[in-house]
């Protein structure tokens, strides 16, 4: 049943990607709705066999000399290892117990920090309402419903009471049936991946109450609101920390490589279950993944809501999760994934570099202006920078007064970074491929930033 059941997702799979993906009508658009760093074209070729042949044949396609370039992120089927963006370097050995060896120690890293991590999730992906036809709706998930991915879905949030209350992950919004679809769910199944309930390490709680429906949602007009663009569903971590938030978007890149999708035409929606404002010092990082407002969840109170097709995307704080949770092995540095997320944000961005000089390294050293955390020399470390005549010192203070658009702009334009541990260093996530990062003092958490670096 179980190989039954993976050969069903890879046909649905390529039936899904050819709904959502979604190609202007008008040929000049084309190629600039894909929105792409150059250096990621030969990638979405790879897997985009039909796109990749349209730009062969059209004279306005700017990217036919990317056509036969052969690139792939190593999670694709058919990819060849010498063909990827990277992989890991591990120079120096594990500790005793970690890895069998170099080999063991190098796969490990890029299972838990780059895109074998999206491999494994993809590898897992399972069919747990399976349709009968192209009508019915689809239910597939990952391991512990980490990511899931759904057709025609129902959801009733008649009695959610989404407009009262401080819980912004409730559990008790359905009751059964209140979500589902015409689909033969496999409820047994489902019920044995709840291992991992909670709030920002799964769906499980959100689609516990999922279940066969005895009617065609979009088609028998149950639905108050009908969402024909493709939707993306994410719970969201602090929105004030840059640490933290940036969890939020990193894993919400790794499940568009997870859909094989990389569309800004697409909804997405916060599933926060109170009425509650949610503060975003980073809201500017959405342009990169939406061209459409974030919609928030209770703005759906008392509705009967159908989405055609929905993906709820990896979480912030999974276990063994990116990057929070992340049990990365010692010794090894390269991710491709961090790498093509920070190219991917700073391209959709407009976010350019403006290097290196020629006669000077930039440095810029981070201030803090809160009680906590800052340096007691401050004065005597900048002076002591400045009288290096080879460095051009800037300071800066990340507060939410400093837009971030230009925060990253400074950081992009950084090839030394120095700073007190802290969430301002997640920054370093935008240097360029030479920058540096200091860390001053790691406030007795010696791995948190040295592992993202």
């Amino acid at each position: 049943m179980r190989d039954d059941k993976k050969q069903f997702f890879v046909v649905m799979h390529i039936l899904f990607l050819l709904e959502i993906f979604f190609i202007s009508s008008n040929g000049a658009d084309i190629w600039e709705d894909l929105a792409l760093p150059a250096e990621h074209l030969p990638y979405y070729f790879f897997s985009h066999g039909d796109v990749r042949d349209r730009c062969s044949r059209s004279s306005s396609c700017p990217y036919r000399e990317l056509v036969d370039k052969v690139k792939c992120w190593g999670y694709e089927s058919g990819c060849d290892a010498n063909n990827t963006m990277s992989y890991p370097s591990c120079p120096e050995d594990a500790p005793y117990g970690w890895a069998k060896g170099k080999n063991d120690q190098m796969d490990q890293f890029w299972k838990s920090a780059d895109f074998g991590y999206v491999r494994s999730r993809l590898e897992e992906l399972t069919v747990f309402c399976k349709p009968e036809s192209e009508a019915d709706s689809f239910l597939s998930c990952s391991k512990y419903t980490r990511f899931c991915r759904a057709k025609k879905i129902y959801l009733d949030f008649t009695n959610a009471k989404l407009k009262v209350g401080n819980n912004r992950y409730r559990e008790d919004l359905f009751k059964p049936g209140d979500v589902g679809g015409h689909c033969a769910m496999d409820r047994t199944g489902f019920l044995a991946e709840g291992e991992h309930k909670s709030p920002l390490q799964s769906w499980f709680a959100e689609l516990e109450q999922y279940r066969s429906l005895d009617f065609r949602p979009i088609e028998d007009r149950k639905c108050d609101l009908v969402l024909d663009k493709p939707t993306i569903f994410i719970k969201l971590d602090a929105g004030v920390n840059m640490y933290h938030h940036f969890c939020d978007y990193v894993n919400l890149y790794a499940s568009q490589h997870i859909n094989n999708s990389f569309s800004r035409d697409i909804l997405i929606v916060m599933w926060d279950t109170s009425p509650m404002g949610y503060g975003d010092f980073f809201h500017d990082t959405w342009k990169a993944f939406t061209d459409h407002p974030i919609i928030h969840l209770n703005s759906w109170d008392g509705k009967k809501v159908c989405i055609e097709d929905a993906v709820f995307s990896l979480l912030a704080r999974m276990r063994y999760g990116l990057y929070y949770n992340m049990p990365l092995i010692p010794g090894c540095s390269g991710s491709g994934l961090f790498r093509a997320f920070s190219q991917h944000i700073l391209h959709r961005l407009n976010i350019t570099q403006n290097g290196p000089l020629e006669s000077k390294v930039r440095v810029t050293l981070l201030s803090r202006s809160t009680k906590y955390r800052r340096l007691l020399n401050e004065d005597e470390l900048i002076a002591a920078l400045k009288s290096v005549g080879e460095l051009e010192v800037s300071v800066v203070d990340y507060t939410h007064k400093f837009p971030f658009l230009q925060q990253l702009q400074v950081t992009h334009d950084s090839d030394i970074f120095l700073g007190m541990h802290g969430a301002g260093l997640t920054h370093m996530l935008f240097q360029p491929d030479w920058g540096v990062i200091f860390e001053l003092y790691n406030c007795d958490d010696t791995h948190c930033y040295h592992d993202l670096a």
